[in-house]
């Protein structure tokens, strides 16, 4: 079922049956990607392919995120292969409703509202026992690349094995007091710059800094000449997790189509390493970064997005601040632009 949400000349759609949100435009730009093959039948009848890849759109809720290799959830989830529950649907809200039938049935509900510019979640998750992983995992798109933009992070690492075997652009196990990955061919690389020249298929994770009240990270698309703000509640996911997608999966469905792409995974996690890595003492907990969620009490997990025409002269962001229902972008030049921004979801 697709469950469409407006507000002004902002058009977002959940699609109940894949957990995730197809749709979204702002003033005519479309910020997030969806998957060439969404709507291919061979692809939608392949039971070789997970369930969250056939649908594979937008942002998606993972919990847990990535492989789960101790209760067998399918990866991501159900939360991200199931479908979810409809609880009310109205204008520019809906709240939506899925579990996690393997910890105890902990129940998650889904909140999401279009304001303006903003498009917004609020996910609680209630009941359930043990410890579990979870992200966002909004993509976009960047047809020529872009410059990304983030928060203060206190580091940087990679996982110890790659995604997809020789493609990986940056060295695997690594650990950054810095943005500056060692790379596999020799020298490094920025973080906040695309690889948009390379066949690569990688991820790395990024560690909020102690002393932020709010994360975000930016994404100046160069071909679309716009802005994508992804906006977090720094406390409850204390990493932002970066996936490399650009033409590198040359195996079904994928078919080295999918091209340009990024996600900003923000969340609690062992990076890509599952589940059991993320429960046991790992790299992130020696840092005293919490990689699990403990299920049972009542929890709240704020995130935003917020798309934006970028204005000319624009290469990087410096700083965002909020406050007051007004979201305050830096660029590095020191040039400022502010925006309304919905009271009280990061309260």
């Amino acid at each position: 079922m697709m469950i469409d949400l407006k507000h002004g000349d902002a058009h977002a759609v959940f699609d109940t049956d894949a957990g995730n949100i197809p749709v979204w435009t702002v003033k005519g730009r479309t910020p997030l990607h969806v998957a060439p093959w969404r709507d291919e039948d061979a692809v939608q009848s392949d039971p070789s392919v997970a369930d969250v890849d056939k649908r594979l759109a937008g942002d998606f809720f993972c919990m847990p995120f990535g492989k789960d290799d101790v209760h067998g959830h399918p990866i991501h989830g159900p939360t991200a292969n199931d479908p979810w529950s409809v609880l009310s649907a109205e204008g520019n809200r809906g709240v939506f409703a899925n579990g996690l039938p393997k910890m105890h049935d902990a129940v998650v509900a889904k909140e999401i509202q279009v304001v303006g510019e903003s498009l917004l979640q609020r996910h609680v998750i209630d009941k359930g026992r043990g410890d579990v992983t979870f992200a966002h995992h909004p993509m976009v798109r960047m047809e020529e690349g872009g410059r990304i933009s983030f928060s203060k992070k206190r580091a940087a690492l990679t996982d110890p094995a790659p995604q997809h075997d020789g493609f990986n652009y940056w060295q695997l196990g690594q650990l950054r007091g810095d943005l500056h990955l060692e790379v596999e061919a020799g020298g490094q690389w920025d973080g906040r710059t695309y690889p948009a020249g390379h066949l690569v298929e990688d991820f790395c994770t990024l560690v909020e800094s102690r002393k932020n009240t709010l994360g975000w990270t930016c994404v100046m698309r160069n071909a679309e000449d716009d802005m994508l703000l992804v906006l977090k509640d720094p406390v409850m996911m204390p990493v932002t997790m970066l996936w490399i997608s650009n033409g590198a999966r040359d195996f079904p469905p994928w078919n080295s189509r999918h091209t340009g792409v990024l996600g900003i995974e923000d969340g609690r996690a062992m990076g890509g390493q599952g589940l059991a890595a993320a429960c046991a003492d790992n790299v992130l907990t020696s840092m005293d970064v919490p990689t699990t969620l403990p299920l049972g009490d009542l929890h709240t997990i704020r995130h935003a997005m917020v798309s934006l025409p970028r204005p000319p002269g624009w290469t990087e962001i410096q700083a965002v601040t909020l406050k007051k229902g007004v979201l305050t972008l830096r660029e590095a030049s020191g040039v400022e632009m502010s925006v309304p921004f919905p009271e009280g979801h990061f309260d």
